[in-house]
C-alpha cells in the first residue's frame, strides 16, 4: 500500500464489515476503534506493518492556527509544540511498523490516512456537534500540518451512532453541520447508524435512509 489512493480502497473495502459489525454490538469508542482496524486488516488487507492505533505525533512550532491556539493553552514550560494522537492511522510502506514517539518526525511524514472515530456511548445524551465539528478541525490543522513539511495525509472523521433509540443519536441537524464542515475543509465524512449512512468517499454527500 503505497499511496493515498490505495488507502482509500482499502478504506472502502472495509466500510461494509466496519459497518455491520459495529452496528452489532454497543459499545465504547475502544472497542469500536479496534474493530475499525480488524477490518482495515482483513477486509481493507492493510498490513500490520502499515496500521496503528492511538499514535501519538509530536508536532514541534506548528502552522496551523488550530494547533498554535492549542498550544498557547498549555503551561508555558510545555508550549514547544502540540501531540495529536489519531485513533487508526494508516502509514506508507516506509514507517516499517515503528510509530514509536521517538520516531515522532517518520509517523508526522508518512501518514497515508488519518481517522477519528466518536461513538454514541454517551450516559443520558447523544453526539453533539460541538464535538464532532472540533475533531474535524483538529484533523484539518493536521493535514495543513504534514503539508506544511512537504507530505500529505488524507483525515478521515468515523461516526459510529450505534445507538438503538432515536433519542440517543445525533440529530439531523448536527449531522448536517458536521458534514456541511467536513466537506467545507476537505476532511472524509464517514457516518454509521441504524437508519442512516454517509460515506464522501464514495463520492455522494447524501445522507441514504437504509
Amino acid at each position: 500500500m503505497e499511496s493515498i489512493q490505495d488507502a482509500i480502497k482499502s478504506l472502502n473495502s472495509a466500510w461494509p464489515p466496519i459497518r455491520n459489525e459495529c452496528l452489532s454490538v454497543l459499545g465504547s469508542e475502544l472497542h469500536y476503534q479496534a474493530m475499525i482496524y480488524h477490518c482495515l486488516r482483513t477486509a481493507g488487507k492493510v498490513p500490520v506493518s502499515q496500521i496503528g492505533m492511538n499514535v501519538k505525533m509530536w508536532v514541534e512550532n506548528p502552522v496551523s492556527d488550530l494547533f498554535k491556539k492549542l498550544v498557547e493553552k498549555k503551561h508555558k514550560d510545555f508550549q514547544g509544540g502540540f501531540e495529536p494522537i489519531p485513533d487508526v492511522v494508516v502509514f506508507k510502506p516506509v514507517i516499517s511498523g515503528d510509530w514509536r514517539r521517538r520516531n515522532n518526525e517518520a509517523t508526522l511524514f508518512n501518514m497515508l490516512l488519518a481517522i477519528e472515530v466518536k461513538a454514541s456511548e454517551r450516559s443520558n445524551s447523544r453526539l453533539q456537534p460541538a464535538e464532532i465539528m472540533l475533531d474535524i478541525k483538529k484533523l484539518a490543522a493536521h493535514q495543513e500540518e504534514v503539508i506544511a513539511r512537504g507530505a500529505d495525509v488524507l483525515p478521515v472523521m468515523l461516526v459510529i451512532d450505534s445507538a438503538l433509540e432515536a433519542r440517543e443519536r445525533m440529530t439531523d441537524n448536527a449531522l448536517s453541520k458536521s458534514l456541511a464542515l467536513a466537506n467545507s475543509l476537505g476532511v472524509a465524512f464517514m457516518y454509521i447508524s441504524q437508519n442512516k449512512e454517509i460515506n464522501t468517499l464514495k463520492n455522494t454527500n447524501n445522507v441514504l435512509n437504509i
